[in-house]
């Protein structure tokens, strides 16, 4: 209570109370969901571990498919066999939300489905390994590219998981704990007023009935005297 100023009113107890109610909620949300958050980043890093072995794998088979042709042809023929693209590639994006996160959704399409259109040469002047190398690049390109998509979602999620984390700890450990103190000292600031009132209450009490009695007490000494001195009693008409 040393860093928080309240007024200890009832008017302040109740909005008190509910900005606790609205706390408390608000942390069993933001717990809930920083909890469902790292199970789906759990699974995302499963899935970007295995398919980056994969990827890794594909890559060394298609380094290894381009040394041999390279071996097999000159490098100004593997050049020029490479250097005009036969087939081109249209790559959109698109998003789904996770959890309020929004992760990036890649679409990659080529301009005509054939399979032949992926090699940018004729066959006679070029190697078979050639071909082999070139068809393992494009099957291991989509993905390269899965796997970007599922990356960049693994870090938007821990971003968003560690923000939320801060935000859980400052509900449970920052927010919470003060309002509940404040609550509990305007709780006690009230009771002793409404000791206090009581005791004064009683004390009013107190005093009007002593003076009551007091004043009962003259009044009848009043008449004592009024009627002793003459040693009559006062008669009834």
């Amino acid at each position: 209570m040393a860093n928080i100023t309240v007024n200890p009113t009832r008017m302040e107890l109740t909005r008190l109370k509910g900005k606790l109610r609205t706390a408390q909620r608000g942390h069993k949300l933001l717990k809930d969901k920083r909890d469902e958050l790292m199970k789906q980043f759990l699974d995302t890093v499963r899935e970007v571990r295995a398919l980056r072995a994969e990827v890794e794998e594909e890559l060394m088979k298609v380094h290894k498919a381009f040394t041999v042709a390279s071996a097999l042809m000159s490098s100004e023929a593997l050049e020029q066999a490479l250097l005009y693209p036969k087939q081109s590639v249209e790559l959109t994006q698109s998003s789904k939300n996770i959890m309020s996160v929004n992760v990036p959704v890649y679409h990659f399409q080529t301009r005509t489905h054939s399979d032949s259109d992926i090699y940018p040469y004729g066959f006679a002047a070029t190697s078979g390994e050639l071909d082999t190398a070139v068809d393992a690049l494009g099957r291991v390109f989509q993905k390269m590219l899965k796997l970007a998509e599922i990356e960049k979602s693994a870090q938007l999620m821990a971003e968003e998981i560690e923000k939320t984390r801060r935000r859980v700890n400052a509900l449970e450990y920052v927010m919470i704990p003060n309002t509940q103190e404040a609550i509990r000292y305007i709780t006690m600031k009230l009771d002793e007023n409404d000791r206090a009132t009581t005791t004064r209450l009683m004390k009013v009490k107190d005093m009007i009935l002593k003076q009551s009695i007091e004043e009962k007490r003259e009044a009848d000494e009043r008449v004592m005297r009024t009627f002793g001195g003459s040693g009559e009693a006062p008669q009834e008409s």
